[in-house]
C-alpha cells in the first residue's frame, strides 16, 4: 500500500456529485444547529458567564465559581434540576459506572431495555465476570432486546409487573451493534409507558453521541438521568477530558458522592484550568455536531453509491453522529480505517491495525488521529474485527476536513484507481 495516497479526479467527481444531492438534507440539520446554538447562548447569558469563570482551582477545589457556573449552564441547557460536569470523569463509560454504583444497592435490579449495552459496561455490570462489578455486590441485572429497532413494550410491561426494578438503562446510540440508534421521540414514548407502570423507577439514559442532533434531550421527555462524554459532542473538540451527568437533584447528589466522597459530593473537585475549555467547547458544540452530521451524511451517500450497505441512509432521520458502513470484508474495514487515519491531523503516518483493547471482546481497529486522545467528535473510525465487519465512523471538527478524510478513505479502499 502506498503512503500518502491522494485521490484522483474520479474520486473528487464522485464525492462532489453526491454532495450536490444532499444539500436539502444538510439544510435540515443546519436549522437544528441554529436552534441549539441559541439555546446554548441563552444558558450562557442566564448564568452571566464572564472571565472570572475561567479561573482555576487546585487541591480540594472548594468554592470553584467556574465549576458551579458550568454546572448551572448544563442544568439549564438540559432543563434538569441539577448537573455534575467534571474533569475527574475519564470517559462516558466512567460517568455511567459512577451513576450505576450511585443509584443501585445490593438486591436492587438493573434492567436494560435496549439489549446488551456497550462493550465497556459488560465488566461493570457483571455480564463478563469481574470482582468489582455490580454483580459482585449482589445487584441483579437483566436485559430486553429491541424489536424492529423499537422498544418491546409487551415484554417491558410484563417484566415490570413481575419484577421490582430500581433502574432502567437506555442506550440511545447503537454502540458496536447492528441495530439502529434510538430517537428522542421513542425515548419519550417509552418513558411515559414506564412511568405509567411505576413512577419510582429511575430511567437513566446513555446519551453519548446524541447531544444536539435533535432539539430535545432526555430530561425534557421524562427521563430522570442523562449521561454523556465531553470528548464527544458537547466538548466541541475543545474540552480535553471529562463527562456530565444531568437530571434529578437527589440523584445527582448520589452521583456526586460516589464520584468524590459522602458528605462532600459536588462541593469538591478541582478544575485544574479546564473551565475555559469546557465552556468554549460547549459554545462551539452545535456547529461541530453539524459538521459531524454533514460528514456522516456525505459518507453515507458516497459509500452507498459505491455499492456498500450503510446505516443510516443519507436521508434517514439522524439520532447520533455515528455512520455505519457494512463492509462484509475484513480487509476493506481495515483499509478504510487506515485511510481515515491518514487524513487525520495528528499521527497521520501511523497505520492502525487490529488489537486487543481493554474492555472489548474482539480485536478492534481504530483510527483516531486527534488532538485529544480517544476523541470521538474529531474525525474517527473504528470497528470490532467480527462479522459483518462494520466501520463505525463519527465526528469531524469541520465539514471540510471530514470531506477530505472521506476522499482519502475511498482511495485507500481502492474502489477507484489512482491516475
Amino acid at each position: 500500500m502506498k503512503e500518502n495516497r491522494m485521490a484522483n479526479s474520479e474520486v473528487l467527481s464522485l464525492v462532489n456529485d453526491c454532495e450536490k444531492k444532499v444539500q436539502s438534507v444538510f439544510k435540515k440539520y443546519e436549522d437544528i444547529c441554529g436552534y441549539n446554538s441559541y439555546k446554548v447562548l441563552q444558558a450562557f447569558h442566564k448564568n452571566k458567564i464572564n472571565e472570572a469563570h475561567f479561573n482555576s482551582t487546585t487541591g480540594y477545589g472548594y468554592n470553584d465559581l467556574g465549576r458551579e457556573a458550568i454546572e448551572n449552564v448544563y442544568k439549564d441547557l438540559f432543563h434538569s434540576e441539577a448537573a455534575l460536569v467534571r474533569g475527574q470523569f475519564i470517559s462516558g463509560s466512567h460517568a455511567l459506572t459512577v451513576s450505576l454504583f450511585a443509584l443501585l444497592r445490593p438486591g436492587d435490579r438493573l434492567l436494560s431495555i435496549t439489549g446488551s449495552p456497550y462493550d465497556t459496561l459488560h465488566e461493570v455490570i457483571g455480564i463478563v465476570e469481574n470482582e468489582s462489578s455490580l454483580k459482585s455486590f449482589g445487584i441483579l441485572y437483566d436485559e430486553i432486546e429491541l424489536v424492529k429497532d423499537d422498544f418491546d413494550y409487551e415484554k417491558i410491561g410484563k417484566y415490570l409487573k413481575e419484577n421490582k426494578v430500581k433502574v432502567i438503562e437506555i442506550q440511545r446510540s447503537k454502540g458496536y451493534s447492528t441495530r439502529k440508534s434510538i430517537g428522542i421521540e421513542k425515548v419519550e414514548k417509552v418513558a411515559q409507558f414506564i412511568k405509567n407502570i411505576s413512577k419510582d423507577i429511575i430511567i437513566m439514559v446513555d446519551n453519548c453521541y446524541c447531544e444536539f442532533v435533535s432539539k430535545k434531550e432526555p430530561i425534557e421527555v421524562g427521563c430522570d438521568l442523562a449521561v454523556g462524554s465531553l470528548i464527544k459532542n458537547l466538548g466541541g473538540g475543545i474540552a480535553p477530558n471529562g463527562a456530565y451527568i444531568v437530571g434529578r437533584k437527589d440523584l445527582i447528589k448520589l452521583c456526586a458522592e460516589r464520584l468524590t466522597l459522602p458528605g462532600e459530593g459536588a462541593e469538591v473537585g478541582p478544575t485544574l484550568g479546564i473551565n475555559k475549555s469546557i465552556l468554549q467547547g460547549l459554545f462551539l458544540a452545535p456547529s461541530v455536531v453539524l459538521s459531524s452530521l454533514k460528514t456522516a451524511i456525505l459518507t453515507s451517500i458516497v459509500l452507498e453509491t459505491l455499492g456498500y450497505d450503510v446505516e443510516p441512509k443519507y436521508n434517514d432521520d439522524r439520532v447520533d453522529i455515528v455512520q455505519n458502513i457494512i463492509f462484509r470484508d475484513k480487509e476493506k474495514l481495515i483499509k478504510y480505517t487506515q485511510g481515515i487515519q491518514s487524513a487525520s491531523p495528528i499521527d497521520s503516518t501511523a497505520l492502525p491495525m487490529p488489537w486487543d483493547m481493554p474492555g472489548y471482546k474482539n480485536p478492534v481497529i481504530m483510527a483516531s488521529g486527534s488532538f485529544t486522545q480517544g476523541s470521538s467528535i474529531e474525525i474517527s473510525c473504528d470497528g470490532p474485527i467480527r462479522k459483518p465487519y462494520i466501520a463505525y465512523q463519527q465526528g469531524s471538527l469541520t465539514y471540510e476536513y471530514g470531506k477530505i478524510a472521506l476522499i482519502r478513505a475511498i482511495t485507500f479502499l481502492g474502489e477507484i484507481h489512482e491516475n
